[in-house]
Order: C-alpha cells, then sequence, then structure tokens
C-alpha cells in the first residue's frame, strides 16, 4: 500500500488514466470490427479513413505502439484492397 500523499495520488490518477485509454481502445477495436463485417467496398472505402484515424490517435497517444498500428492499418487497408478488386 502506498504510505506517500504523492504515492496515493499516483494510484488515483493511473486508475483514472487506464479507464481512458481502455474505453479509447475498445471504441477503436469496435471500428475495425465494423469495417471487418463490411462487404461492401465503396462502404468500406469510406470507413477506413476515419478507422485508420482512430488508430493513429491511439498510436500518438501510447496507447498502442506504433508498430502495432502500422500493422493494423496495413492489415485493414489489404482488407479494403481485396474487397475492391473482388467487386470488380
Amino acid at each position: 500500500m502506498a504510505n506517500t500523499k504523492s504515492a496515493k495520488k499516483r494510484i488515483r490518477n493511473s486508475a483514472k488514466k487506464r479507464l481512458l485509454n481502455r474505453f479509447q481502445k475498445i471504441g477503436v477495436k469496435r471500428l475495425i470490427k465494423d469495417l471487418l463485417k463490411t462487404t461492401d467496398a465503396t462502404l468500406a472505402k469510406e470507413k477506413l479513413p476515419k478507422v485508420v484515424s482512430g488508430i493513429d490517435k491511439l498510436a500518438k497517444r501510447n496507447i498502442i505502439h506504433k508498430n502495432n498500428a502500422a500493422n493494423k492499418k496495413s492489415k485493414l487497408t489489404k482488407f479494403v484492397n481485396k474487397l475492391a478488386v473482388a467487386g470488380k
């Protein structure tokens, strides 16, 4: 258990930040899942920039690692491109 006043404050602050980070991460996961369920290529192309933007925000705030963000964006872009090719 924390003894000093500053250590107790640190525990309170990190709990708040952990909760906020979790909600932000869940929100982007929901966007990704929604994009992956899409079967229409034009709709997927419209959703992709919003998803990529969300992933970039998570990486900028160090909620996820920048390489993890790059991998997610790459996989999602490949998915959308595959839908576009299949739709032709």
